[in-house]
């Protein structure tokens, strides 16, 4: 354990992480690598599979599994190690795939090490784990041929075990950006209880986790981070945790009588017309039909208009996706003004510092930039300058480029001023 946090059994959650002495507000408190790892199979295309990073120009595919994606050969020897027994698993399977948590299983007995304690879980997960079982043994069977299956430690040999104890354990690895790129098992900070508004957060540089404080905490007050997305209703959010983590969230959030009011505040019969198209908007994003998406998400916003808040949920969800969609069709204008209205939100639902409402701040800046709106720009990125310097270090890539954008706005700014 790192010098200031310690073991502990926590009242009415089992064991969990405390401070042993004062934790400053955007203070490391401990980094990790992986016992294992993976990129998740829908980015496997544009993340290199070494050190997990984005890269938009095309990569080199692994000539026998299809999967795995590298920069170059060097790369690719490199990874040769961790990857060969992978690889002959890939290509039994041929030309299906393993979900992400059956290839994270599967590394994980590749590592030969213990996985952790799993909570009883209903007869509808055990059926769902069953299957992912199931794949597990299928996917390994050549591999499990070769080597006495003995051999393993006892957490390694039953499937069914295994895949409930990885499901139950593992981390979303994302990028500076928060976005998915990735799943890790980290078991020195899988004690780390859940709050819907923690204390804690996780920020990833490759698959190294970085825990930092996003508030002063005391010593014996206990360390928290968010296992799910907190910006959804509590029913979702308690069925969410209870589903996959097998318990019932008693936070303050949580417990506050007034804790859905904002998310669904405004005109019912119309935030409901957002809420019913989701389902279809989200299957939008997924086929990456920009043009139909954004067209919806305009027709729907303008038809709700002001009698639907900026705050309520469904909406700002739809605002978010019109976003998306104006800035991969290179509508920019369209995108600075989607981005604008979602920073008030934003400030209101990730109180600072909050990595989301940094990053949002982020890209909101860099339209700005785009579009030659200088001084909107450079105050874009101090606010998010603000946030990320404290969620993600110092030292992090993604403040490294906030402090260039900073400068290159102020460069910007003195030559339009001495022309």
């Amino acid at each position: 354990m790192a010098p200031k946090i310690e073991r502990f059994v926590s009242p009415g959650k089992g064991n969990g992480l405390r401070a042993t002495a004062n934790i400053q507000r955007g203070e490391l408190v401990y980094s990790a690598e992986p016992l294992a790892s993976c990129v998740s199979n829908k980015l496997a295309r544009d993340v290199l599979t070494l050190v997990f990073l984005f890269r938009c120009e095309t990569l080199l595919r692994c000539s026998q599994c299809k999967m795995a994606r590298y920069c170059g050969t060097t790369c690719q020897k490199q990874a040769w190690s961790g990857h060969k027994r992978e690889c002959k698993c890939l290509q039994s399977l041929l030309p299906r795939y393993p979900t992400d948590s059956v290839r994270l299983a599967a590394r994980l007995i590749f590592t030969v090490s213990e996985a952790h304690y799993l909570s009883s879980a209903s007869e509808q997960k055990k059926q769902g784990l069953s299957q992912l079982a199931s794949m597990l043994e299928l996917y390994l069977q050549q591999e499990l041929l070769q080597e006495s299956k003995s051999a393993l430690p006892p957490s390694c040999r039953e499937p069914l075990s295994l895949m409930a104890k990885v499901t139950c354990n593992c981390f979303t690895i994302s990028d500076g950006e928060l976005q998915e790129i990735g799943v890790g098992l980290y078991p020195s900070l899988s004690l780390l209880n859940h709050d819907c508004r923690p204390n804690c957060v996780m920020v990833f540089e490759g698959t190294k986790l970085r825990l930092r404080a996003v508030r002063d905490i005391s010593p014996d007050e206990e360390l928290t981070i968010s296992y799910i997305e907190t910006l959804s209703l509590t029913e979702y959010r308690q069925r969410q945790l209870q589903d996959q983590y097998h318990f019932t969230c008693q936070c303050q959030q949580c417990d506050a009588e007034d804790k859905d009011t904002l998310l669904l505040s405004g005109e019912k019969t119309k935030w409901r017309l957002l809420k019913e198209a989701l389902p279809r908007l989200e299957e939008l994003k997924a086929k990456r039909d920009w043009h139909t998406l954004l067209e919806s998400c305009s027709h729907l916003l303008s038809t709700v208009g002001d009698e639907v808040p900026e705050e309520n949920l469904y909406k700002l969800r739809m605002t978010d996706m019109a976003l998306d969609a104006s800035i991969h069709l290179g509508h920019w204008k369209e995108a600075v003004g989607y981005g604008q209205k979602t920073l008030p939100v934003y400030r209101m639902y990730y109180p600072d510092p909050h990595p989301v409402h940094g990053v949002q701040l982020m890209r909101v800046g860099k339209l700005q930039h785009y579009l030659a709106h200088i001084d909107e720009a450079l105050d874009s990125f101090k606010q998010a300058y603000q946030i990320i310097k404290l969620t993600h270090g110092d030292q992090h890539p993604i403040t490294t480029d906030l402090l260039m954008k900073m400068e290159e706005c102020r460069t910007e700014m003195n030559q339009l001023s001495s022309s």
